[in-house]
């Protein structure tokens, strides 16, 4: 295989996964150059996490549940919970709930793309095996994704429970990877029945947070009166 196409299968699915929340934000989409720009910086995580991720197992050993939700869950979505809370949380572009999601899953999107590259040209891989890979590794990131970015913008937005919902953010996407790892290592032979239906939950659970979280913009109410002047 040359290596453009091969690179182009490893790339599409983040960024087609990136465009699709993007363009889910109704009211006020965010700036593209700092959606790119987290996407990249996801990328970046990728590195120190291999490096951690060789020292933890080479400490610790390599057991299916240390490796699940220790060295694998826990330190890549905690890598990318910091870096949002660092660099997004405050933001002055982050205006309303769904933003978190757009920010969350561009890092998220960021790390399993430069990973599907790695796959693809340090791995035996195929294009067919690489868009296989979007359904689960690259959509597994994305939704981790939303729901790490769901919970920001209510910690950002309710403030009264703020740090219980800062918390859940990087609580539940953790808990929720741990389970999708634990998954592939444990059941090898039978895993296609268990993942398939985890997958089509998590993404009910997702679309419906995308929902959830566009109703709760503070500039809905701006955007339906603007309507209104337009039928009058």
């Amino acid at each position: 295989m040359t290596i453009l196409p091969v690179l182009m299968a490893a790339i599409a699915p983040g960024i087609a996964l990136l465009s699709y929340f993007y363009l889910k934000d109704r009211y006020e989409t965010e700036p593209i150059h700092l959606v790119a720009k987290m996407f990249l910086l996801g990328m970046v995580l990728v590195l120190p996490a291999i490096v951690i991720q060789h020292g933890l197992q080479y400490e610790f050993g390599e057991g299916s549940w240390f490796t699940s939700f220790v060295a694998s869950a826990g330190l890549e979505e905690g890598l990318k919970w910091f870096l949002l809370v660092q660099l997004i949380y405050r933001h002055a572009s982050f205006d309303e709930p769904y933003d978190g999601i757009v920010y969350a899953a561009a890092v998220s999107l960021g790390f399993a793309t430069l990973e599907n590259i790695f796959y693809a040209f340090l791995g035996s891989s195929s294009i067919s095996s690489l868009l296989f890979r979007a359904f689960l590794p690259v959509s597994g990131h994305a939704l981790f994704g939303v729901m790490m970015g769901y919970y920001l913008g209510k910690a950002k937005f309710t403030k009264d429970k703020a740090g219980w919902y800062l918390a859940v953010s990087l609580l539940l996407p953790l808990l929720w990877h741990g389970v999708y790892d634990l998954v592939l290592l444990k059941a090898k032979s039978n895993w296609l029945w268990i993942m398939v239906p985890l997958m089509l939950y998590l993404w009910i659970r997702a679309l419906g947070r995308v929902h959830r979280a566009n109703d709760r913009s503070p500039f809905r109410s701006v955007a339906a009166g603007s309507d209104d002047k337009i039928k009058l």
